[in-house]
């Protein structure tokens, strides 16, 4: 099976490299300057669970008339670049290409699906802190590297057995799973929550857990995100929010969302399609979210300084 990664970052880089690392045919789709840097100095982990470095495949957009198609597609780009980046990615799809998303939140499915094909697009999510440094290379802390991926309405197909057959085996979970959609709303909700905690209070999350109403304040942003989605009708365990909890509490103190991270380093964030998506919710089915408010325009305070 031909893999093709979009792009050689943070999500991309780890878990296409990692691919690599088990045997896989894996080519990275990448900008021309990403390309001669990945060219000069090789792709780079640097990680809690095993460092790896190796000289990857490398194609650009103008690589599309010898570059051929591809079986599967990691799609792992931020959701501001979506656009742009299903135009770069069209030449490489062929009739039974298959995409698999690794975005957060639910505003890009009925994109992709719209643009190559229902068939084409199965569900997608992943569990990773890392981060690139001033060399390009890629710098993961913490143990989680955890890929869940299904059919929608846990189709039983060849394609998706073909999948596991490959994914399986390699350094990081790979778990084809069986509830897909709900497992990309239960993270939803816990990204949207610690995102929009850590980027309120430009703080990583020991800091707000432990300061006097701090962890009410974080079980209320979850109780609020969590109305909104199941008035929307998404399918959440009844008790998620107390699994959320229990996993914030356990959660490291210097523990920052890649948000947060962004917003360091100046960086676009992805608030349209995260905590804006969920607002544009709120307001279709006429529910009150100040708490979701206030840490949408803290965003967008952040957005309008960047212009």
């Amino acid at each position: 099976m031909r893999i093709l990664v979009l792009g050689a970052g943070g999500v991309g880089g780890y878990f296409g490299g990692r691919l690599v690392e088990k045997g896989a045919d894996v080519t990275f789709l990448v900008r021309s300057q990403r390309k001669k840097q990945l060219e000069e100095e090789g792709l780079v982990i640097s990680s809690i669970n095993g460092d790896f470095k190796f000289r990857p495949v490398l194609i650009t957009t103008g690589d599309s008339d010898t570059a051929g198609t591809y079986d599967l597609v990691l799609f792992s780009t931020k959701a501001y670049h979506l656009q742009a980046a299903i135009q770069d990615l069209k030449p490489f799809i062929g009739e039974q290409t298959i995409i698999l998303p690794l975005l957060n939140g639910v505003a890009h499915y009925p994109v992709l699906q719209r643009e190559f094909g229902e068939d084409k697009v199965i569900g997608g999510l992943c569990f990773i802190e890392t981060t690139l440094n001033r060399e390009g290379h890629i710098v993961q802390t913490s143990k989680a590297d955890i890929v869940r991926y299904g059919e929608f309405e846990n189709k039983q197909t060849d394609r998706i057995q073909r999948i596991e057959q490959v994914l399986s085996g390699a350094l990081p979970s790979f778990i084809r799973s069986e509830f897909i959609e709900q497992d990309i709303w239960h993270k939803y909700l816990y990204i949207a929550t610690i995102a929009g905690v850590t980027t309120l209070m430009r703080s990583a999350l020991g800091p707000i857990r432990e300061s006097t109403g701090g962890r009410n304040f974080i079980q209320h942003l979850f109780q609020e995100i969590e109305g909104i989605m199941l008035e929307h009708g998404a399918p959440l365990d009844h008790d998620i929010v107390a699994k959320h909890m229990q996993t914030m509490d356990k959660s490291s103190d210097e523990m920052k969302s890649s948000m947060l991270r962004d917003m360091e380093k100046g960086l676009d964030i992805e608030a349209a399609h995260l905590h804006g998506y969920l607002l544009k919710l709120a307001g279709d089915y006429s529910i009150e979210a100040p708490f979701l408010q206030a840490v949408n325009q803290n965003l967008l305070v952040y957005e309008g300084a960047r212009v």
